[in-house]
């Protein structure tokens, strides 16, 4: 089913207008009976559907929910391979070792461009079937595999982030450019698709160790260039990576100061993982507007550690935190698994995620982070309409749980808790239902 240019949603709403980590229930908006408009792409009206429904005219299409759905916005995703799709699940190893085995292995197959379309169309498509309707992407070094991303995400229209890797040193020969080889490509490649559409670039170094200092400079000269663009990239996950990035670049002080000295350090450029990050380091993301994509089940499958999320964003310094499935070191597409991951973590930690505050990280958290907040992550009148209708009773066990829930906060929590993309009812891009959860699934 497709939606017309022109339609309502009735149903059940939450959003949020601020960040209930600092503002508490305060950020949060939830209207049990809600009315949402959508014209040309984006929200035109919303608010509490017994106001609104008599000035809405007979032929503009109502889609209506019952009380068992909540919507919200679309769940950003602010770190993930769209290439290593085909190895989720690899057994075994670490960080430096998986790439070796799987990742690498993987990524050489992407110099086929088919290969790349029919890729990239399973990763959109399950981020869809997840709610997920917006991304920070990595593609391969291969720019063919930018375009296969691009193109498909330009068919669903897609709000996506995304760039070529650059790699030139420390991997397979197959998988290596050169700087002035990886400038260009990306400088051809930003031209191409950056601002076209809905699509968004991102200079995306894989990170330091597989890079050279010459290459990391240019990548710095790129984003001087095109300052709209993103720089996305990994620091801190794991701690053999922290020192090998440390002996290969012995006169930066530590880990991030490696990508401070090029330049690759601000608004905009958003890293995966920050474990290890010491106090310092912390300072200078926050200092900067340097954003951490936190990516639990991804730590948790590699052994990489515990990303501590409530020191990350304390008050006297906070750094801006968005959510991500890091697939495929992470285990899964649906958002709401990473919140399940994500809030064991952060008990192992000494503390607790609420409901709110990990649905905040799902859309308008991880659109913060990635200064898209302006547009997309929350359900407000101006705001591109992607988003995702949520069934809270999707299997026979939580159905039954929620007979016991007292309020929206529990109900939200059992979700985060024991859903999967089974709960997810339908998404929405652009105004237009683009899946459909079908009776059977």
């Amino acid at each position: 089913m497709t939606i017309s240019h022109r339609c309502a949603l009735r149903g059940p709403l939450l959003t949020f207008k601020g960040d209930p980590f600092t503002m508490g229930d305060e950020a949060c908006v939830f209207i049990n009976d809600a009315l949402v408009v959508i014209n040309d792409g984006h929200f035109e009206q919303v608010g509490d559907a017994q106001t609104l429904l008599s000035s809405l005219s007979d032929d503009v299409p109502l889609i209506e929910y019952s009380d068992q759905h909540v919507m919200m916005a679309g769940f950003v995703d602010c770190h993930v391979h769209y290439p290593q799709t085909q190895i989720i699940g690899a057994f075994g190893e670490q960080l430096l070792d998986w790439l070796n085995q799987y990742t690498f292995i993987a990524e050489q197959q992407f110099a086929d461009k088919s290969h790349a379309d029919r890729v990239a169309g399973v990763f959109l498509d399950e981020c869809l079937r997840a709610g997920t309707t917006t991304a920070a992407v990595y593609c391969t070094v291969h720019p063919q595999s930018v375009d296969a991303f691009f193109e498909a995400a330009s068919l669903r229209n897609m709000r996506m982030i995304a760039g070529k890797v650059l790699m030139d040193r420390h991997a397979p020969e197959a998988l290596l450019d050169t700087a002035i080889r990886g400038y260009d490509e990306s400088k051809t490649l930003i031209n191409k698709w950056h601002g076209h559409g809905r699509n968004l670039y991102a200079i995306t170094p894989r990170f330091a160790p597989t890079s050279t200092a010459e290459q990391l400079e240019m990548a710095g000269a790129l984003w001087q260039e095109y300052p709209s663009c993103y720089i996305q990239s990994h620091v801190s996950e794991n701690k053999e990576e922290v020192s090998w990035a440390g002996s290969l670049f012995p006169q930066c002080h530590g880990y991030l100061d490696i990508y401070d000295h090029f330049g690759l350090i601000g608004q905009r450029a958003v890293y995966g993982h920050g474990i290890w990050l010491t106090e310092s380091e912390l300072q200078r993301c926050h200092e900067s507007g340097t954003a951490i994509a936190h990516c639990p089940t991804s730590n948790g499958f590699l052994g990489s550690g515990l990303f501590d999320i409530f020191n990350t964003i304390k008050r006297e310094r906070p750094v801006a935190v968005g959510l991500a499935t890091d697939l495929g070191a992470g285990t899964s597409f649906s958002m709401l698994q990473t919140l399940n991951e994500a809030y064991k973590v952060s008990q192992l930690n000494g503390h607790s995620l609420s409901a709110m505050q990990a649905f905040y990280l799902a859309t308008l958290g991880g659109a913060s982070a990635l200064d898209l907040d302006s547009q997309i992550g929350s359900v407000e009148v101006g705001k591109e309409a992607d988003l995702v209708v949520l069934d809270l009773c999707s299997t026979e066990a939580i159905n039954f749980r929620m007979q016991y829930v007292k309020d929206i906060t529990e109900a939200l929590f059992v979700q985060m808790i024991m859903g999967d993309d089974r709960a997810v009812a339908a998404t929405y891009v652009a105004g237009k239902l683009q899946y459909q959860r079908s009776v059977n699934n």
